[in-house]
């Protein structure tokens, strides 16, 4: 059977699911009725030149430039690589060392917003349809799109598709299966015009013969709204998904919505379908209709540690303490803030780091939350082999990461097939940290093979 005609089987039967995962309580109620807010703009903002996946990108501008909001202050570093711009009109006050979320210090550049600006942007339509697949390519890199998702993978790069290939699906990830997190529920509900105008821009310079968008079940009312605004003939379609974790991961959605698995060591263009988040393509057509580059996301804050939750419009470079204050501040219960989503973000180091293209939550968590249990030796039940949507052995990985045998797992176990996505730890019972022995194993061979290059 071919690849055309399992994609037309699985349609019939409606598949919405993937094999193994893990169910996680969805804690989505503090903000799925939440309407989206602007922050108000502060005054200091720190725009990471590595806060994507690739190269970091170069400044353009110098200490003490006059900036406008939207002006392009940092060019690509390269093809794997999106330029920058300001978030704010204002004037550029240092270029060198800033806090990461993580703790690390990183280059950044330091501008301080005109407190007596509208900040207010001109509106200039860009015409994508006169761009050739090669300008339109240019004009994403330009506009510094990354996956909005949580990865930041500059979004050009995907749309670069060898000669030989095609792209004969474009598939819209409205899953959003991390818990908490609400911000592509609240876009595909009130920004539903711009992701299908985005998509059909997307569509039409792959030359992709139809737009799916898969939305997990738990969001019935994102799946009316965007099968309401199909106008007749329009080639979209809107497929309910399973709630289950990790369902928002590529491979999985493919999986779930075509019935097609993405081999290891494959790209989802492998098997001619391409994969873009809610924001992401909302981001494109904002850029299109209006020539405003990705300077702002939407982020969900949550979790039993703030006192208002919210769904947030966010200036990048905006200190994460001004966007928690804004929500009420933190409860003396919390204990932990965390970058993203609970399964896969990063527990923050520093609330006076900056939000970044691939923050899509900020949440605070008490005790209740991040508890850890006490940790026994492994049992070998295989809840964690279970739980795996990559079909790998997690407990063998932890076992042999503790005993630092980590050539053994890249080369005989296929370490670095691993998501990180967490179901391991998630469903072990012994309360073993399994996907963070991985992260260290992953991290060692990651230095080693730096070394030898």
């Amino acid at each position: 059977m071919n690849l055309l005609q399992q994609i037309k089987d699985s349609f019939s039967r409606n598949i919405g699911s993937f094999d193994h995962g893990v169910h996680p309580s969805h804690h989505k109620e503090q903000t799925e009725k939440l309407a989206v807010q602007r922050l108000p703009f502060g005054k200091r903002f720190v725009i990471p030149l590595g806060q994507h996946i690739g190269a970091p990108a170069n400044p353009i501008v110098q200490t003490g430039d006059a900036v406008k909001r939207g002006q392009m202050i940092a060019e690509a570093g390269g093809f794997i690589s999106v330029a920058l711009h300001s978030p704010v009109t204002g004037r550029v006050t240092a270029i060198g060392k800033e806090r990461y979320s993580d703790g690390t210090f990183r280059d950044a550049i330091v501008i301080e917003a005109d407190q007596y600006d509208s900040q207010q942007m001109e509106v200039n339509p860009i015409d994508w349809e006169s761009l050739s697949t090669e300008e339109f390519i240019g004009e994403v890199q330009k506009a510094g799109i990354v996956g909005m998702g949580g990865a930041a993978f500059p979004c050009h790069v995907k749309y670069a598709i060898p000669d030989g290939s095609k792209i004969r699906y474009l598939l819209i990830n409205g899953a959003e299966c991390e818990p908490y997190l609400t911000n592509d529920h609240r876009q595909m509900l009130e920004q539903t015009e711009e992701l299908l105008y985005g998509a059909e821009i997307v569509r039409q310079k792959l030359g992709a013969e139809e737009i799916v968008i898969g939305v997990e079940e738990n969001k019935p009312d994102a799946v009316k709204a965007l099968r309401d605004a199909i106008k007749p003939g329009q080639p979209v379609r809107v497929v309910p998904l399973e709630v289950k974790y990790p369902q928002g991961a590529e491979k999985m959605l493919i999986k779930s919505v075509f019935g097609v698995e993405v081999p290891a060591g494959k790209l989802p263009r492998d098997v001619e379908v391409g994969v873009n988040n809610v924001g992401t393509i909302i981001a494109i057509a904002e850029y299109f209709q209006t020539g405003k580059p990705l300077i702002e996301r939407v982020v969900t804050v949550s979790g039993p540690g703030v006192s208002y939750p919210a769904n947030l419009i966010v200036p990048l470079g905006t200190p994460i303490r001004e966007v928690l204050d804004f929500a009420g501040g933190l409860t003396e219960e919390t204990r932990q803030v965390v970058l993203g989503g609970p399964m896969m973000g990063d527990s923050i180091a520093d609330l006076d780091a900056p939000m970044m293209k691939g923050s899509s939550g900020v949440l605070a968590l008490t005790e209740n939350e991040i508890g850890r249990p006490q940790e026994y030796n492994c049992i070998r039940c295989g809840r964690c082999v279970e739980a795996c949507p990559y079909f790998l052995n997690p407990a063998r990985f932890a076992r042999l990461a503790k005993s630092r045998m980590y050539e053994e797992m890249a080369e005989s176990y296929n370490v670095m097939d691993c998501v990180e996505c967490g179901c391991c730890t998630y469903s072990c019972p012994s309360g073993i940290p399994i996907v963070q022995h991985i992260r260290t194993a992953k991290d060692h061979l990651r230095s080693m093979k730096g070394k030898v290059q």
